[in-house]
């Protein structure tokens, strides 16, 4: 097991082009599970390729137990990949494909089938160790794959969106196989993943990317409650956050986002923003989850009520949709809500919930108290 730092990594693949990574910096501790998560051609897989050394970096330094590797060979650097094409050897049974690279290190015959016995009973493949890759289900090959990197006992695993090539309910069941098999090895690993749920789930620490910027790195619940700006929250979390745009007036003295379901009005009021936001249209975001049905008695929060525009059950919620400033919005509601096309609904928001974004950078904009929250969580975690 080893810790893993980037410091200001950067990557071009030639002069007059743009950066592919520009100036990465994270740090992840022994034995941490490190998602690299974003959309196709971020440079996630590329940022996974330097690390390996398969790409070479054209600036800054990668370090393995705080041993810079930049200029080191793939062999020399102690790291197993897994690809998302398994790249198993079409004529190898199971057996020889996950002890061929033991048999390149020379390990006794001994050493080497007391791995593959270990490594079969982990993934729980004991059964297929004679059959060939053709003769394997997509999931069973991925499990193969993953025995043959599992057989090295690296320092670091890499895992380069291995369960894309999956169905639906066999990622499920992988995801979950992966999360208990990281448990039970405890070794450092980095897993690439356009998959938002597969980040929030598996990981340790999170990078969200974008044209190879990390735009933030922190834990899944950092991410998810405190996104650093409209793109990671709208990249992270599904249903996706609702972005409404509004403009801030001030009212009796406090400045208030105003919503408009074309039925009614409501004054959401913004505690800690501040002054100069007066007058100005930014983008209030705000999770599907966090609007919920009106009707509690003196619970002292702003309502509006809407026209429900279409509904989608799911099964443990119920996704309806309204409009609000003439955008769509979708509010996560309990399966037995009855509700129709048509119907109106009372909605509340809680304004301590409720997020600001500039309408032109989209970078969040920081309310004294969300601030001040956020700052108490972060004190109360250390134990200060």
């Amino acid at each position: 097991m080893a810790t893993l730092e980037l410091r200001n990594v950067n990557k071009t693949y030639g002069s007059g082009l743009p950066d592919t990574l520009k100036d990465i910096q994270l740090a992840i501790k022994d034995g941490e599970f490190l998602i690299l998560v974003g959309p196709s051609g971020c440079g996630k897989s590329t940022l996974m390729n330097c690390i390996a050394g398969l790409e070479q970096i054209t600036g800054g330094a990668i370090l393995i137990d705080q041993q810079d590797v930049s200029g080191m060979s793939p062999k020399d650097r102690d790291i197993a990949m897994v690809f998302q094409s398994y790249a198993l050897y079409p004529t190898m049974s199971v057996r020889e494909n996950i002890e061929f690279g033991l048999k390149i290190r020379k390990m006794p015959q001994a050493a080497i089938d007391e791995e593959v016995a270990r490594v079969a009973k982990l993934l729980q493949i004991e059964h297929l160790l004679a059959r060939k890759p053709a003769q394997l289900s997509g999931g069973q090959q991925q499990r193969v794959a993953m025995g043959r990197a599992l057989a090295r006992r690296p320092k670091i695993y890499l895992f380069d969106e291995p369960l894309s090539n999956l169905d639906a309910k066999l990622r499920v069941e992988m995801r979950t196989e992966m999360k208990l098999m990281h448990q039970r090895l405890k070794t450092t690993t980095v897993y690439v993943t356009h998959d938002q749920i597969e980040a929030m789930t598996l990981g340790d620490k999170v990078a969200v990317m974008k044209d190879g910027i990390i735009q933030q790195f922190g834990t899944p619940q950092q991410i998810y409650n405190d996104p650093a700006n409209q793109f990671v929250a709208s990249f992270i979390g599904s249903p996706p956050m609702n972005f409404v745009p509004v403009r801030v007036t001030a009212q009796s003295g406090c400045l208030v986002a105003v919503l408009d379901s074309g039925q009614a009005r409501c004054e959401l009021p913004l505690a800690g923003a501040a002054a100069e936001l007066e007058g100005r249209e930014v983008i209030l975001g705000i999770r599907p989850e966090q609007i919920a049905l009106g009707g509690a008695q003196g619970n002292g929060l702003p309502g509006i009520r809407a026209e429900v525009q279409v509904t989608e059950p799911t099964g443990p919620d119920l996704l309806v949709f309204v409009t609000l400033n003439q955008t769509k919005v979708c509010c996560r509601l309990a399966p037995d809500v009855a509700c129709r096309v048509g119907d109106t609904l009372a909605l509340q928001f809680d304004p301590a919930r409720v997020l600001l974004f500039d309408a032109a950078s989209g970078e969040r904009l920081r309310l004294a108290s969300t601030t001040a929250s956020v700052m108490d969580n972060a004190a109360a975690s250390t134990g200060r």
